[in-house]
């Protein structure tokens, strides 16, 4: 059964071609994909991300728990606000998703997770969650608003100031909460912003009052070439099961110390990192006209194996085709992508491409 947010009908409203996205019925874009790309990089744009879910993590053993869960870690002590990054690995160190938790101090923690992989995530976190006698809540009474760009930030202040009176001072990769309303200061398209959680009835009157304030409503098209401008993995596609995050360029994301901190799939981490991940993740920018795509092979010189284009696309900011791809950790300068048969020259650069609205090339 396709599924719904609470936010639909102002979707079909305000003319959203609605495409099924993970079994839920998501607006690809109103019109314009490029046109919503430019709004967030130059204004400030809307995202309905209510489909991803939201879990909250309560119990005495609660941060012991999460210090087991993820890679990264959540810390020994409570840090109320505080927002982590984390992937979620199985005992052979892949990926099994990407997510962030908010430290919510004596009331546990919040969690987002992605849509395409909540019932394995939800399985997963439950699986471990028992033996540590913690409760897990799957908030699907919640909805969450994404509001990004280099206006976001006064929009949303008009928006909920009398909310959040203390959101002036809320800093990147923070949170708050208060009067059934939660802000943080995150988002998935490498501009400022927010993404705001509140009860599924009130996103409706929220989305209303944040476009009179004249954010645009965006979709899924535009989401997908600003996380990629930022150099932002898509679960799924840069990443899965099968590959480490040192494989994936997210080594930054696991806390190896302390040292005796057990997480799981530490262990096979550490053997990987000690011989050396076999691949890593890398930016291409293609130096002639045409398409780069997920799957797309990429010759190396130099180097026997071939490496693969994990995601691609055309860049609005750039108007050039970028992507990026997972090359054999041996590769080291010139490569070519096959496009329809034939091999193109494509620059090797570390992402972002784009950073706050300007080139990093």
């Amino acid at each position: 059964m396709t599924l719904r947010t609470s936010l639909y009908e102002q979707h079909v409203a305000l003319g959203g071609r609605m495409v099924d996205f993970a079994g839920w019925q998501m607006p690809l874009h109103y019109g314009s994909q490029i046109g919503e790309h430019h709004q967030v990089r130059r204004a400030a744009g809307m995202f309905d991300v209510s489909h991803m879910m939201i879990v909250d993590l309560e119990g005495a053993r609660c941060r012991e728990f999460l210090r087991y869960l993820l890679a990264n870690d959540v810390g020994e002590r409570p840090r109320p606000g505080r927002a982590i990054y984390s992937c979620m690995l199985n005992e052979q160190g892949g990926v099994m998703d990407d997510l962030i938790v908010y430290d919510m101090g004596e009331d546990g923690f919040r969690m987002v997770v992605n849509a395409a992989t909540r019932d394995k995530d939800l399985a997963w976190i439950d699986l471990h969650a028992d033996f540590f006698g913690v409760s897990v809540r799957a908030r699907v009474d919640l909805a969450m608003i994404a509001v990004q760009g280099p206006a976001a930030r006064e929009a949303v202040l008009r928006a909920v100031a009398d909310r959040a009176p203390s959101l002036p001072d809320l800093r990147p990769f923070h949170a708050l909460a208060g009067d059934g309303l939660f802000v943080a200061r995150t988002g998935y398209t490498g501009e400022d912003g927010f993404e705001l959680v509140l009860p599924g009835e009130q996103a409706a009157p929220l989305w209303r009052l944040l476009l009179s304030a004249g954010v645009k409503p965006c979709g899924l098209g535009a989401r997908d070439t600003l996380r990629l401008e930022a150099g932002l993995n898509l679960y799924g596609s840069d990443m899965d099961e099968t590959t480490t995050p040192l494989e994936c360029g997210l080594a930054w994301t696991v806390a190896w110390d302390p040292p005796e901190r057990e997480f799981l799939g530490r262990g096979a981490l550490e053997a990987q990192r000690d011989i050396g991940p076999p691949h890593k993740l890398v930016g291409l920018v293609l130096e002639q006209r045409g398409v780069l795509r997920g799957g797309q092979r990429v010759i190396c010189s130099g180097v026997a194996e071939e490496g693969r284009v994990t995601s691609g696309g055309f860049s609005p900011t750039l108007e050039r085709a970028i992507a990026l791809a997972r090359l054999p950790a041996a590769a080291d300068g010139a490569c070519q992508v096959e496009i329809r048969g034939r091999l193109l020259p494509a620059a090797v650069v570390e992402p972002p491409f784009v950073r706050k609205g300007k080139s990093c090339l």
